[in-house]
């Protein structure tokens, strides 16, 4: 039984529910063809983070428009320069990189982060580290990749680090690889999984940027057995 746009709504709406950080009352969600909107206010960006988060591992999403909108009660609201203090210390405490390698720019409430690391997961980690900074409206994570190693990305350890993943369909991924960038075409049958391959393939040596291609086809099966 193909899935219907109220079926998917309800879904999403029960996975933000299942979040212990959000008050489902908070988040409005609509859903049309696999896209679903998310609206409504919370007081966090963590919050809306965790709201989108929780909207994308549920079958059926393609897509994720999220407008959900911050504002903040009681002592949250910070000016620039004490989010800036906090952000600073928040990147020194992290050991998954060098907080010195990083730059940060704050304005009015929108937080950048600017510089080079090593590791896609490094990227990853400095904005993690700072989405719970209260005063916090976004985070802009503008972070540069520059690899050690100026040798080409090999093809052949992404495809068996795919192989190994019970994640993903190897086989209906196809890689192509360009000096330092690598590009995933081919289909997979969730966003999760679109996601997931991307996380596979940045933990290659040597890559630094992906172009993500991965086309989403759920099949009926797959749905139906989650309704």
């Amino acid at each position: 039984m193909p899935q219907t746009n109220e079926d998917l709504q309800k879904d999403v709406l029960n996975a933000i529910k299942w979040e212990p950080l959000l008050n489902a009352a908070e988040v409005g969600v609509t859903a049309k063809d696999g896209v679903v909107t998310l609206t409504g206010v919370v007081d966090s960006y963590a919050k809306k983070l965790e709201a989108e988060t929780a909207a994308k591992n549920v079958v059926g999403v393609k897509a994720v428009v999220e407008a959900i909108e911050i504002k903040f009660v009681g002592f949250g609201k910070k000016p620039d320069s004490e989010i800036a203090t906090d952000v600073i210390a928040a990147l020194k405490w992290n050991w998954q990189f060098s907080s010195s390698k990083i730059k940060i720019k704050v304005e009015n409430a929108w937080v950048t982060l600017e510089g080079e690391l090593t590791w896609n997961y490094q990227r990853e980690a400095a904005k993690n580290a700072i989405i719970h900074v209260s005063g916090i409206r976004g985070v802009n994570n503008e972070i540069k990749l520059k690899s050690e190693t100026q040798a080409e990305v090999e093809k052949n350890t992404i495809e068996q680090a795919l192989i190994r993943s019970s994640s993903v369909n190897a086989k209906e991924i196809q890689i192509q690889v360009k000096g330092n960038k690598v590009t995933l075409t081919g289909k997979v049958h969730s966003l999760t999984q679109k996601n997931e391959a991307e996380r596979i393939a940045w933990a290659a040596p040597g890559v630094e940027s992906i172009d993500n291609q991965l086309d989403i086809r759920y099949t009926d099966e797959l749905v139906s057995s989650f309704i």
